[in-house]
């Protein structure tokens, strides 16, 4: 009933643009250009005072607008632009819109078409062109899954604000263009769930607690994945990451799952034997040193016996020059002991 509504809204502002398109005259606004960033804003603000009935984006690649806004009816958005898309409004006449989690799919050429009563419409081009820099998604959540099995993404959303729409698209690899393959929305009269993709089956519950669910996994199905959460404080969104392997693929990774974790266990293993064998032998070497100390209490402090003395060389006085000024070390223990011994034997 809600989808049956909707439609009917969106028809009824068709007919009323045409209408309106017919009945007054259009203003175009020169022509601007704008380079593709995360959050970039489309301008489209009326120079003129008066009452806004309506304002639609159209893009040239598309055959549906992008967004459009009714001050009694509300907004409606393109399946891809949806939850990526917020109308400004800073202004009466102020139709800007500003887009986040870019791709490389947001690059075109934009029309903005705002009616206005009494004066008629005013439209604008803006060409969003390709920047410099290349944009690099880093997931938030990696996955690994084999073909032919099946696997749950869960969008984890952290909680900031109230969540009143949810949408999962799929990233494309090289250009960057992104397919929605499911909405959640919350309405007044409950949930409304949508799927543009028969590769998954969605699962939104009350809570806004999002996940695809997806069955006989194929190569096709890897790449990257966001979740874009439409809350109260603005658009956030995570990113996960989905490698698809096959059986033999599978094989080869776990195998080398197993052999890094096996060396890690070695490498472990061997470091600490090598710790405790060094702590070992440095407590036997200091134990050693221990039991020679109470075997031998008198080495724990050795002297120096040695000390100098002049000696005085007799036989040589003559012969060299200098010879009474030169010191010779002797050990007056061993000279002392030898004196005891010639006195003991001349008694």
């Amino acid at each position: 009933m809600v989808a049956v509504q909707k439609d009917y809204w969106y028809f009824m502002v068709l007919m009323m643009s045409l209408c309106l398109l017919k009945g007054s005259v259009q203003v175009k606004a020169p022509e601007t250009t704008v380079t593709l960033q995360e959050g970039m804003i489309l301008d489209c603000l009326c120079p003129w005072s008066g009452q806004l009935t309506m304002v639609s984006w159209n893009k040239a690649s598309l055959s549906q607008p992008v967004a459009v806004y009714h001050p009694q009816l509300g907004t409606n958005f393109a399946p891809s632009y949806d939850g990526r898309v917020a109308f400004l409004k800073t202004t009466p006449m102020d139709g800007s819109i500003s887009i986040m989690n870019v791709s490389q799919s947001d690059i075109g050429q934009y029309y903005c078409s705002l009616q206005t009563y009494p004066q008629g419409s005013w439209t604008k081009k803006t060409f969003v062109k390709k920047s410099a820099l290349n944009i690099s998604i880093q997931p938030d959540t990696e996955l690994v899954a084999a073909e032919n099995d099946n696997l749950t993404i869960k969008c984890d959303h952290i909680q900031n604000g109230e969540v009143y729409h949810v949408s999962i698209e799929k990233l494309g690899p090289e250009d960057g263009r992104s397919t929605i393959i499911a909405t959640c929305q919350m309405h007044d009269e409950g949930m409304e769930m949508k799927e543009f993709s028969s590769r998954g089956s969605l699962n939104c519950s009350d809570a806004m607690l999002v996940s695809l669910h997806l069955t006989n996994i194929i190569e096709e199905d890897g790449g990257l994945y966001r979740c874009n959460f439409t809350t109260d404080a603005g658009v956030q969104s995570t990113t996960v990451l989905l490698t698809t392997l096959s059986a033999q693929d599978l094989g080869s990774f776990r195998y080398i799952l197993y052999v890094y974790i096996g060396a890690g266990v070695i490498g472990g293993a061997f470091l600490m034997g090598l710790i405790l064998l060094v702590t070992w032998v440095n407590r036997r070497k200091k134990k050693r040193e221990e039991y020679r100390i109470k075997l031998h209490p008198g080495k724990r402090q050795q002297r120096n016996h040695y000390e100098r003395a002049c000696v005085y060389d007799r036989m040589k006085k003559g012969t060299r020059i200098g010879a009474r000024d030169k010191e010779i070390y002797v050990n007056l223990h061993i000279v002392r002991a030898h004196e005891k011994q010639k006195r003991k034997q001349k008694r």
